[in-house]
């Protein structure tokens, strides 16, 4: 199967192919997106903490960064056609499962293999758009495929949080059960079988894929736990931390020496692409990361519920969704130098329109802020990915595509964990702060108190006033630290929009 490349005509079964991968492509981007809304939810009925809820986003996209880079390796082993039919499958098994989980614990085993399953989704969509379709149609399918995206994170959150205020939580999953089935149809009726090569097996690099797995599983215990366990002061991370090093370091070392290594890391070394790939780890970061906090902010000190979170997040995606065709057009007029600076420029100034919080910053802050960050992100997605393989041979694109997406989504689980420790610690900071100013030997608190005069702990009245007191602080001390995550973000953001401008140009 397949288009001629030099003819402009395109297969009822190619297209078929193509428009299934782009629903694998929607389904899995919309399962980041659509548990984003519902996430204050999940935490409440799981029994987890803020922290701990973080680790629902961050399980899926470790998963995802471990089976990217093996997407390629896969499919050579057992043919595009099992790849897919068998992700998509093991995708929708574990959607339903999380629907049903009882627990935190087995929510997070579930997403990871939720997380693995899709992984191969994305590349592989993008895949189909390159094998199917002929030189002349390639621009059409990758319009689709932004589409794709844009859309999965415009309908995630608005449909996850009304179907979670409506029914329960647990409904979010069912979502991906349509474009599930779809792409099974889809795959196992356009794409040819394909005999499996088997022997490859036997030449795997397994001791770079083991520590590729260990170090990066250690090195999210690290980022998730460290907080909660003193960190250096625990020697349990001590020992994870022992374990990231050494299995990071083993897994550069067999792709940089290996005779069978499954992804060129060697790539890092050309200059656009060493750059452009440090920026996406940032952007990366910043996104998911504050992905994970905004719903949380809403629900925590804003009181939002699922079907008003949604609401307010459906302003990102629409926004992508308008600008996705004007896109090609505006890389015409524009150098793709100058669209990546602007696009990290445009989504720091929406960070620093949220570094500023207050107790009346609710979607009055939030959603101008989302929007403009919301303008940014398609501008850096695309021109971005054009700039860093500039130079690089035809040859190299899949190892280029993968440790592109590799770096993206670590710098998603990175950013995640360490934001939502951001927000604990400088919370903890905030309110000692506040606290050595708020005393009970204050003048102006006694007078408050009722009755007046010296405060006595066991008068019931003024028991309530103190509680409301550390209320009070806790609540303030909270919009400072959500306050220092966006202003992280932004002078991240705005780093990454200078450091564009090195970038060499494409023509």
């Amino acid at each position: 199967m397949g288009a001629d490349r030099h003819s402009s005509n395109v297969s009822f079964r190619a297209w078929v192919a193509v428009i299934g991968g782009l629903f694998g492509c929607f389904m899995a981007g919309m399962n980041v997106h659509v548990t984003s809304a519902a996430l204050p939810e999940i935490e409440g009925a799981l029994g987890a903490t803020f922290e701990e809820g973080s680790w629902i986003s961050t399980a899926y996209l470790v998963a995802e960064i471990i089976m990217i880079p093996l997407t390629a390796w896969l499919v050579r082993v057992f043919s595009l056609r099992r790849v897919m039919l068998m992700g998509s499958g093991v995708f929708l098994v574990a959607s339903v499962a999380c629907s049903l989980a009882p627990n935190l614990t087995t929510m997070i085993i579930i997403r990871v293999i939720q997380g693995a399953a899709g992984a191969v989704l994305i590349p592989l969509s993008f895949q189909l758009i390159i094998t199917e379709l002929p030189a002349s149609k390639i621009p059409l399918g990758m319009a689709l495929f932004s589409l794709a995206n844009s859309v999965a994170q415009a309908a995630g959150p608005s449909m996850g949080g009304w179907l979670t205020d409506a029914y329960s939580w647990r409904w979010i999953f069912y979502l991906q059960l349509f474009p599930g089935i779809a792409l099974l149809a889809a795959v196992a009726w356009s794409i040819d079988r394909q005999p499996m090569n088997l022997g490859l097996l036997r030449q795997g690099d397994w001791l770079g894929i083991v520590c590729m797995v260990l170090g990066l599983g250690a090195l999210q215990i690290v980022l998730e736990e460290g907080g909660r366990k003193d960190w250096f002061g625990s020697s349990f991370i001590i020992w994870m931390t022992l374990l990231a090093v050494l299995g990071l370091v083993g897994f550069i070392g067999r792709q940089l020496r290996g005779a069978h290594a499954f992804i060129n890391l060697r790539l890092l070394g050309h200059y656009n692409f060493g750059v452009a790939s440090v920026a996406m780890f940032i952007f990366g970061a910043s996104t998911y990361g504050l992905v994970f906090l905004v719903p949380n902010y809403l629900a925590q000190l804003q009181g939002y519920n699922a079907r008003e979170i949604g609401v307010s997040l459906i302003a990102y995606g629409l926004v992508q969704l308008i600008l996705a065709p004007f896109l090609p057009r505006l890389m015409k007029w524009l150098s793709a130098k100058l669209l990546v600076a602007s696009g990290f420029a445009i989504m720091a100034l929406g960070c620093w329109m949220g570094a500023h919080l207050s107790a009346d910053s609710a979607s009055n802050v939030i959603v101008p802020s989302i929007v403009v960050r919301g303008i940014g992100q398609p501008l850096i997605m695309v021109a971005l990915s054009v700039l860093a393989v500039h130079g690089l041979a035809k040859a190299e694109a899949g190892s280029a595509s993968a440790v592109f997406s590799m770096l993206r989504n670590l710098g998603g689980a990175v950013g995640t964990a360490l934001l939502a420790q951001l927000v604990v610690v400088r919370e903890r900071v905030h309110s000692a702060r506040i606290g050595e100013s708020v005393t009970v030997f204050e003048p102006a608190l006694q007078q408050r108190l009722p009755g007046g005069g010296m405060l006595d702990e066991q008068l019931p009245d003024h028991q309530v006033v103190l509680n409301l007191l550390d209320q009070g602080v806790r609540h303030q001390a909270f919009l400072m630290a959500y306050s220092d995550a966006f202003f992280l973000a932004c002078v991240a953001l705005a780093a990454c929009a200078v450091a564009a401008l090195m970038l060499r140009r494409t023509g």
